[in-house]
């Protein structure tokens, strides 16, 4: 409810009174949709400075570095949650008891499996295709098969359709990788964590067992968990304004998934790599730190600093500490690694990148642990799509279940006046 009004004076000499909104967290919100009464818009190139919606899942503050999810912090999450029960706190507002949990496990469990058909779907895509393409294919076809949870307005069309998209997306993500080298697609075994299913479906044949490490486990489930849900970024917005319009949820999260699939929003963590590539070697970083300090030079030090956090990415310790974990379990010799930790070494101690808040964020330790996995880098993307489903169908739910009009931005028009057509 708005306590006080801000008043703006037109070019006219009209006074607007604009009601100032307040949160339970954060700055306050100036309600400017008057202004169209008046015959203006608003100008905000990218929405930096609007909030398009009202919600209630999860709060930044970039400046102090603090994620929240439902009010809990990310560090706390990270350290005594998981992301299933993540995934639950995300859709349901509320950590589960013991009885809770356990029933939606063994749903998303019981939901891992695909409709056979959807296997022979893979058959029209060429074995070279990015896997982001045939994710977004993948998940936006679901909505030919479970067309019986349709029903936007039900409580429990939605939640069904939530269910199937968390449980069913490492499955789809790891047959676009299994696809993509040849190999047959893994079922689901309903004896495994989230995670550990993920890697097994990645990584098994049937030739031989594969046992998944513990510490490879846990450090999945904490990429899952801290990739769980960012506010109202351009991939949430996309599901958002998409599911505005009433489309159903299957193509609402592949939308997200090709917002998700541009390099300045999802592919953080697979350009690190490209940079610890181009470095090459552990005696070549010192040029490079040099050119990253020189304001002419266009190289930039991927993984380094934040859009949002201007402090520090409070997800990065965390990720830091799953980093050195598995690092240390698989005993990986790989020379981009051996970059990587040099180039950790400098930012945390150089002046330089201490004064201008450039260190290492979330990315820059995904990329790490997946590479020392094995995954290849046109899989990042995948798995952060794998890990933003919660979210994504958590703000379409809380959009869907309230009273919402459809999106419909405006523009500054600076083209052509009216004008005769002459033949």
């Amino acid at each position: 409810m708005a306590e006080i009004n801000a008043t703006l004076t037109l070019p006219t000499g009209e006074v607007v009174d604009l009601p100032v909104l307040k949160g339970s967290y954060g700055p306050d919100v100036i309600d400017v949709s008057g202004l169209l009464k008046a015959g203006y818009f608003t100008y905000d190139p990218g929405f930096m400075s609007t909030a398009s919606t009202e919600s209630k899942i999860t709060y930044i503050d970039g400046d102090e570095g603090v994620l929240l999810h439902r009010g809990y912090s990310i560090e706390d999450l990270a350290e005594n949650s998981d992301y299933l029960e993540t995934c639950f706190l995300l859709w349901y507002g509320h950590l589960p008891n013991k009885e809770q949990k356990k029933t939606f496990v063994n749903n998303i469990t019981r939901h891992t499996m695909v409709h056979e058909s959807l296997a022979h779907f893979f058959d029209g895509f060429h074995h070279n295709a990015h896997p982001m393409a045939m994710m977004c294919g993948a998940v936006g076809a679901l909505s030919a098969f479970y067309h019986d949870v349709m029903d936007i307005r039900s409580d429990r069309d939605r939640e069904i359709a939530a269910h199937r998209l968390v449980a069913k997306m490492p499955t789809l993500a790891a047959m676009c990788y299994k696809h993509s080298i040849g190999q047959p697609f893994m079922y689901p075994r309903n004896d495994l964590s989230y995670a550990a299913n993920f890697l097994y479906m990645m990584f098994g044949t049937p030739c031989e067992e594969y046992t998944v490490s513990p510490a490879v486990e846990k450090a999945m489930d904490r990429i899952f968990l801290l990739h769980a849900d960012h506010e109202q970024n351009a991939s949430t917005s996309t599901v958002r304004l998409s599911g505005s319009t009433g489309a159903n949820p299957f193509a609402c999260i592949s939308a997200g998934i090709a917002a998700l699939w541009g390099p300045a929003h999802g592919g953080a963590n697979e350009a690190v790599l490209m940079m610890l590539d181009e470095i090459g070697s552990v005696e070549n970083i010192p040029m490079f730190i040099e050119k990253a300090k020189d304001p002419n030079d266009p190289f930039k030090l991927m993984g380094f600093g934040h859009r949002v956090y201007k402090n520090f990415d409070p997800r990065a310790k965390v990720m830091k500490a799953s980093s050195d974990e598995v690092l240390a379990e698989l005993g990986v010799n790989d020379p981009r690694l051996a970059v990587a930790m040099e180039l950790e070494r400098i930012a945390l101690s150089d002046p330089y990148f201490a004064e201008r808040k450039l260190f290492p964020n979330v990315d820059f330790y995904s990329g790490i642990i997946l590479s020392a996995i094995g995954i290849p880098t046109s899989m990042f993307t995948v798995i952060f799509a794998v890990s933003r489903t919660i979210g994504w169908i958590a703000h379409w739910h809380e959009m869907s279940s309230s009273p919402y009009k459809i999106g419909r931005p405006r523009q500054l028009y600076t083209g052509e006046t009216p004008r005769p057509y002459k033949g």
